[in-house]
C-alpha cells in the first residue's frame, strides 16, 4: 500500500482541522481501508468559547459523512473533558451515551459523533485514524489471528479483543490500552472489527495506517494469501434476465416491498460463487460486524428464498431472548445471493443501497479468500452479530433517511430518455425515487446523469438485438422491470397525402409503431414479474383523436400505438399490468420545435410566439415537465385502478373536446 500524500495538494489545507480533512479523504480514497460510510477520523483542538474559557475540543467524523468526500462541517465538536469523565463510568446505556454526546456539542447544527467518539477521546493522541482495512481484516479473521498479528507488528500495536462497539469497547480500550502501550506503539487493532493509528499531525497518523496496512499485505503476500486470481474460464453464460427478475420478485415479496437488485457476473464473482467450499465459508458471518447492518449476516446460497426466510426467523428467534430491551424482527430477505449461475446479487431499497451491498460483500469476498488461504477464514459468533445488527445505534443510520419515497425499489424504462418528454419523465422517475434505465439513439444519453439509479444506454429501438441487449444490461444493473414508459418517436415535416412516398412512411411507422411493439413483446415477461404490478405509460398524441393536414404518417402510426396499447391492456389486465396513453399537444420545449418552425407557426396563425404556445382553451402552456409528470403519476398509486385509459394533455384542445 502507497502513500497517497501530496505536499501540494497538503499545502491548499491551511490548519489543524483542515489537515483532518485532508487525510481523511486520502484514506476514504482506498476502498480497500473504508466503504460507504465506514471508518472515522479525528482530531484535538483547543478553543476560546463564548466566555472567554479555553477547552479542548475533540473532532471527530459525523454519522452520515464518507471519509472520502467529509469536509469541515462532517467533523462534529465535543468537549474533550466531558468525554474523559464518561470513560472512566462503569457503564453507560446507549441512550445515555447518545445523550451525553449530543449535549456536550459545541455546535447544536453539527451531526451526530460517532459511537466510537469515547474511543478516540481515550487515545492520548491529537490526530487518530480508524479504517476497517481489508487486509487487517483477513488476518485477524483467522483461528489465530491475535498470534498473527502480534507476529506482524509487536509491540507497535496494542491488540484488542472483540466487543461489541461503543461504549463496551471504549471502557475495554481504557484499560487494555495504557496496560500494553509503549514507547513504540503507533497503532492499535481491534480483532475482527479494524485498526487504529496516530500521530501529533495529520500526516504522521495517515501515514502510519499506510504503514501498518501495507506490512499486513506483505505478510499476506509472504503466505500466498494475497493477489487473488479468478479461476480460468469461471465468468461462464451471462444469466438470462428473466431468472433475475423472478429471484428479485421473490426477494422483494420476502422484504415486503419492492428491491433492486444487482447482479454480479464478473469472472472474480464466478470464481467465488463457484467455491467447492461455498457452503461452510460463506455461513459463517462477514468480515466485519459493520456490514451486518447493509448485508445481513449470511448470504442466501441458491434461490430458494423462503427457506432463507425461515432460516433468518429462527436466528431471530435464537437470539433476540438475550437482548436487553424487546426488538421487532426486520425483514427476512436476504440483501446478498450466491448463486453458481446467477454469480453475486444484491438487493437493496434502492440502487445505492444495492451498490452499497454489492461493495461490501465484495470486500468480504476478498477478505476470505485471503484469510482462507491463510489458514481458514472464522467470522463472529452468530450472537455478536445478531447484537450488531439490532444495535438501536445502527438500526438509527439506516431510520435517518426517513420515509421512502413512492418508486422505491422500482425500476423504470424511458425510451426517447435524452431530450424532450422522455427526459422529462426520467427526472420525474427519478424524483420519485425509482431507478431509471433510459434508451436512446443519441449519445450523450451514456452520460446524461452519472448517478448509481440512473442507467443510459445508447440504443436504436428498431433494431431488434439492441433492444435485447438493453434489456439484458437494465436488468443486470437492477434486477427486473416495473415501469416502461414509450416516449421514442419521430415527426417528419409536414407532407400531403399524395406527396408522401413509402419509404418516408414506412421509417415513421417503424419508429412509432414496430418499435414500441416489438418493446411491449419483450417487456411483458419482466411487467409480469414486478412485485406491484407492471405499469406502462404510451406517449401518444392529439392526432390521435384530432388529426391535422400534412401529418398523415405522423397521425396514423400513434393512431395504431393507441390501438395497440388498447388491445395489451386487455390481454395483460390478467398479468396484473395495467397500460395507459397520454395524448399531449403542442409540446414547445422538446427537438421538434426550432425557434424558426415555432416563429413560422406563430406567424401562419397571426400569434405571437407567447400567443401560440397557449392557444388553447385554459391559455396555458403545456411543457415536458407537465406530460412527465402525469406520466409519473399514471405509474402511481393514484391510478392503480385504471387501465385502458387516453388522457389529453393540451390545456383544452376544441377539436379533441
Amino acid at each position: 500500500m502507497q502513500s497517497l500524500w501530496n505536499d501540494h495538494e497538503a499545502a491548499g489545507h491551511v490548519g489543524d482541522l483542515a489537515q483532518r480533512v485532508y487525510t481523511s479523504r486520502l484514506l476514504g480514497r482506498d476502498k480497500s481501508l473504508v466503504l460507504h460510510g465506514g471508518g472515522n477520523t479525528s482530531v484535538r483542538l483547543r478553543e476560546r468559547n463564548l466566555v472567554g474559557d479555553e477547552e479542548e475540543i475533540l473532532y471527530v467524523k459525523g454519522s452520515g459523512w464518507d471519509l472520502e468526500f467529509i469536509e469541515e462541517a462532517g467533523f462534529t465538536p465535543v468537549r474533550l473533558a466531558h468525554l474523559l469523565r464518561l470513560a472512566q463510568l462503569k457503564t453507560l446505556s446507549d441512550p445515555q451515551l447518545v445523550n451525553e454526546l449530543l449535549t456536550h456539542l459545541t455546535r447544536a447544527a453539527a451531526p451526530a459523533p460517532s459511537v466510537e467518539t469515547i474511543l478516540h477521546a481515550l487515545l492520548p493522541h491529537k490526530y487518530v485514524d480508524h479504517t476497517h482495512s481489508g487486509a487487517v481484516l483477513a488476518v485477524t479473521n483467522t483461528v489465530d489471528g491475535d498470534k498473527r498479528i502480534a507476529e506482524i507488528y509487536g509491540d507497535e500495536v496494542v491488540i484488542i479483543p472483540y466487543v461489541m462497539p461503543g461504549f463496551d469497547l471504549a471502557r475495554l480500550c481504557a484499560e487494555l490500552f495504557p496496560r500494553y502501550a509503549g514507547e513504540n506503539t503507533i497503532g492499535m487493532v481491534l480483532l475482527k472489527h479494524g485498526i487504529f493509528s496516530f500521530g501529533a499531525t495529520a500526516r504522521e497518523s495517515y501515514e502510519r495506517m499506510i504503514q501498518l496496512v501495507d506490512r499486513a499485505e506483505r505478510y499476506l503476500a509472504q503466505h500466498n494469501a494475497w493477489n487473488l486470481k479468478p479461476a480460468a474460464n469461471s465468468a461462464g453464460e451471462s444469466p438470462q434476465r428473466a431468472e433475475i427478475a423472478a429471484l428479485r420478485l421473490g426477494i422483494s415479496h420476502c422484504a415486503g416491498n419492492p428491491m433492486v437488485m444487482t447482479t454480479h457476473h464478473d469472472a472474480r464473482t464466478a470464481s467465488f460463487v463457484q467455491r467447492t467450499d461455498m457452503a461452510t465459508v460463506s455461513q459463517q458471518g462477514p468480515a466485519t460486524p459493520d456490514h451486518v447492518i447493509r448485508t445481513k449476516r449470511l448470504p442466501m446460497l441458491g434461490r430458494d428464498v423462503d427457506a432463507y426466510a425461515q432460516s433468518y426467523r429462527a436466528y431471530f428467534s435464537q437470539h433476540a431472548p438475550h437482548l436487553k430491551e424487546t426488538r421487532s424482527m426486520l425483514d427476512a430477505a436476504p440483501r446478498v445471493v450466491l448463486d453458481t449461475s446467477l454469480g453475486m446479487c444484491a438487493a437493496g431499497r434502492s440502487a445505492q443501497d444495492a451498490v452499497i451491498v454489492s461493495d461490501l460483500y465484495r470486500h468480504t469476498m476478498d477478505v476470505i479468500e485471503r484469510a482462507t488461504r491463510l489458514g481458514g477464514y472464522h467470522a463472529l459468533p452468530a450472537r455478536d452479530l445478531f447484537n450488531v445488527e439490532y444495535w438501536d445505534l445502527e438500526q438509527a443510520k439506516l431510520r435517518k433517511s426517513g420515509k421512502a419515497p413512492p418508486f422505491a425499489g422500482e425500476i423504470a424504462l424511458v425510451t426517447g430518455a435524452a431530450s424532450g418528454i422522455g427526459r422529462a419523465c426520467v427526472e420525474a422517475l427519478l424524483a420519485r425515487g425509482a431507478a431509471v434505465i433510459g434508451l436512446d439513439i443519441d449519445r450523450c444519453i451514456d452520460t446524461l446523469y452519472r448517478r448509481p439509479d440512473f442507467l443510459g444506454l445508447r440504443c436504436d429501438v428498431t433494431a431488434p438485438a439492441e433492444i435485447i441487449a438493453a434489456l439484458e444490461s437494465a436488468t443486470r444493473a437492477y434486477g427486473g422491470l416495473d415501469m416502461l414508459i414509450l416516449s421514442a418517436g419521430v415527426f417528419p415535416g409536414g407532407t400531403a397525402i399524395a406527396a408522401l412516398d413509402s419509404e418516408a412512411w414506412r421509417k415513421v411507422m417503424n419508429v412509432n409503431l414496430d418499435a414500441n411493439l416489438m418493446l411491449l413483446r419483450e417487456c411483458h415477461p419482466l411487467l409480469k414479474l414486478a412485485p406491484s404490478g407492471g405499469r406502462v405509460v404510451v406517449i401518444g398524441s392529439k392526432n390521435v383523436p384530432a388529426p391535422g393536414p400534412g401529418a398523415a404518417a405522423y397521425s396514423a402510426s400513434k393512431a395504431a400505438l393507441t390501438q395497440l396499447a388498447r388491445v395489451a391492456a386487455l390481454e395483460w389486465g390478467a398479468d396484473n399490468i395495467r397500460i395507459n396513453i397520454l395524448h399531449p399537444h403542442a409540446v414547445f420545449d422538446t427537438g421538434i420545435w426550432s425557434d424558426e418552425v415555432l416563429a413560422g407557426r406563430a406567424a401562419h396563425y397571426g400569434l405571437s410566439v407567447e400567443e401560440y404556445k397557449k392557444n388553447n382553451v385554459l391559455k396555458t402552456e403545456i411543457t415536458s415537465h407537465d406530460v412527465a409528470e402525469l406520466a409519473a403519476e399514471l405509474c402511481g398509486p393514484l391510478f392503480a385502478k385504471t387501465t385502458g385509459a387516453q388522457l389529453p394533455i393540451d390545456g383544452g384542445n376544441e377539436r379533441v373536446i
